[in-house]
């Protein structure tokens, strides 16, 4: 393919680009394919040289598709597979006290990094664990409580009737 119809055929990419960052290494090959210098469409794209230049790399050895953004991987977790299940079941169906945390009833953010750090010797920030919470399926909720003796029956007309005549006053 001749440098006219790769400029074309990068242009057409272009005008149909939803993505910024893919039209921004889109822009950098036509740029440098244009004839300006990798520092210059570095300029124009807001982006390094070196960055342009590893654009180039890519779509010099696999075209347009080259260019396609990958998925990052991510740093692998801390805690294992097992580790994970075994959190989350605690958290779960555990309370604190029943894990050696002196009278506590309810889990926090702050528990659960002392339960991780003491048993698996992985540290975790409050955020960074609130996230492995979520994609274990955890959310955080208030607890609630609910009398063990109490009477339905009483509870309806309180509910029904008692507490609506306080909510008027």
């Amino acid at each position: 393919m001749n440098r006219e119809a790769e400029i074309q055929e990068l242009q057409t990419v272009m005008n149909s680009e939803q993505e910024r960052r893919m039209f921004e290494r889109y822009q950098a090959v036509r740029l440098v394919l244009e004839g300006k210098t990798q520092k210059e469409a570095a300029a124009i794209i807001g982006r390094t040289e070196h960055t342009v230049g590893s654009y180039m790399a890519a779509y010099k050895k696999g075209g347009l598709a080259g260019l396609q953004r990958g998925t990052s991987t991510g740093r692998p977790p801390k805690l294992t597979a097992e580790q994970r299940q075994e959190l989350r079941d605690i958290i779960a169906h555990q309370t604190p006290a029943d894990v050696g945390f002196p009278a506590r009833a309810n889990w926090t953010l702050g528990l659960a990094v002392e339960l991780i750090e003491r048993k698996w010797g992985e540290t975790y920030s409050p955020k960074g664990l609130s996230q492995l919470f979520d994609s274990l399926g955890l959310s955080f909720t208030r607890p609630t409580y609910t009398l063990k003796k109490a009477d339905p029956e009483k509870q309806a007309e309180f509910r029904d009737k008692t507490f609506p005549d306080l909510k008027k006053n």
